[in-house]
């Protein structure tokens, strides 16, 4: 089909992308490891990670995975995990010894937990202590073999570490009583050094990601993005961010959950492809709180959805902050309102640029152009090496300017439903 919309990409922006420069997320991740070792990769309550210290905390998460717990390519590992260190650890542990991970909501229900488990055949789990007590609920229904348990101060230093874990305990209702027999601690893996990673050969074709999306059809589905989905992905991201962004230099929010698809793929993969420093915010509706800690650093990037971003605005002392080094802000997973664009560009004299993608894209389809001057209700261009196309009911395209389905093709989109092939 006729890629009308090329003729709008802003200069420097490719109609297509190199899918062979990385076989694997695994490729990905050690290359930025090596690329960007010394800057900083995560920060959370007050401890920074390097590139360096991340790739060999991951190294050590995933050998243990491998050696201790018996997983091997392609098993399922569930992460039940909010905005901490101990997410892109384990999630970079696990992809590095090739397992596939299963991003789990921490605040779902028993039900919704059970479902997710049972769905994707998880054998193994990382979960927050505070979200014990809802695995404990159902853990029998699962085949979960391997449970690690974190507290929220594993990966700080001493004594904030301890002082940390007995403040949360302290408040009991962060942390319900919780009983799993033969479960592991997050320090056991964290220090595990008997045996290497072992070099798993990953290809564009492996599952690296279980991701369960609700939408609007019932029960949750599991779509299977490979590895050259999200590889597709990344690239076509660093494609149309590349004239915009500098390597090794962006300091990037986030404050979405790291476990949906928007803020995985954007955040955690792509920012940390580009050597980005990630600020984790592990509660982002303590709108005092967050913002304090926007005062605190000089970042370049934010990503987050209209509600978030409203409520940053109607928050004492976010007008105050120091605006002058951002310079992109991403809306997605929902429309963005004109009004909030509006009063987001005067308050940090940054465009608000929308975004627009599912799960099952993994997540980018479309993207404004980022050299946009202002608001413009659209979802934006389909990026390099996607095709879109409106159809009616009957899967034929309708005229252009006329209302149907919005049909995607590209290398991003996800390979099938798991175990859903209706």
């Amino acid at each position: 089909m006729e890629r009308l919309w090329l003729k709008s990409y802003p200069p420097g922006v490719p109609a297509d992308i190199d899918l062979n420069q990385y076989a694997s997320l695994k490729e990905v991740i050690e290359d930025s490891c090596r690329r960007f070792a010394d800057r900083p990769a995560y920060s959370n309550l007050g401890r920074v990670l390097t590139y360096r210290e991340l790739e060999a905390l991951s190294a050590r998460f995933g050998a243990w995975l491998y050696h201790e717990a018996g997983l091997s390519r392609g098993d399922r590992v569930a992460i039940m995990l909010p905005n901490l260190l101990q997410y892109p650890v384990v999630l970079f542990g696990a992809l590095r010894a090739g397992l596939t991970v299963v991003n789990i909501n921490p605040l779902y229900t028993a039900r919704e937990l059970e479902h997710q488990l049972a769905d994707s055949g998880a054998r193994a789990i990382v979960v927050l202590e505070n979200f014990a007590h809802t695995l404990q609920r159902v853990i029998k229904k699962t085949r979960l073999e391997t449970v690690v348990v974190t507290r929220i101060g594993d990966l700080l230093p001493f004594p904030k570490n301890w002082l940390v874990t007995l403040a949360v305990r302290h408040l009991k209702r962060m942390v319900p009583p919780w009983s799993l027999p033969g479960h592991v601690p997050f320090r056991i893996p964290l220090n595990y050094r008997q045996q290497p990673l072992p070099q798993v050969e990953l290809t564009h074709d492996d599952m690296a990601f279980l991701q369960y999306t609700g939408g609007t059809t019932g029960v949750a589905k599991g779509a299977v993005l490979t590895h050259g989905n999200l590889v597709a992905n990344l690239q076509q991201i660093s494609a149309w961010l590349a004239p915009f962004i500098q390597e090794g230099r962006e300091v990037i929010i986030t404050a979405l959950p790291l476990y949906h698809i928007f803020s995985l793929t954007a955040n955690c993969l792509y920012f940390g492809k580009i050597g980005a420093h990630n600020v984790l915010i592990t509660n982002p509706r303590d709108l005092k709180a967050f913002v304090k800690e926007l005062g605190r650093v000089r970042f370049t990037a934010i990503t987050g959805v209209n509600t978030l971003f409203n409520a940053l605005l109607n928050t004492p002392g976010f007008d105050k902050l120091d605006f002058s080094a951002l310079h992109l802000a991403l809306g997605g997973g929902m429309a963005v309102q004109q009004s909030v664009a509006e009063r987001w560009k005067r308050v940090t004299g940054v465009t608000l640029v929308e975004a627009y993608g599912l799960t099952e894209t993994s997540p980018a389809a479309c993207i404004n152009p980022m050299n946009l001057s202002g608001y413009n209700g659209s979802i934006g261009l389909p990026v390099p090496a996607t095709e879109v196309m409106v159809c009616d009911d009957a899967d034929n395209e309708v005229p252009l300017g006329q209302v149907g389905e919005l049909c995607i093709r590209g290398p991003q989109v996800m390979r099938e439903y798991w175990q859903r092939p209706d």
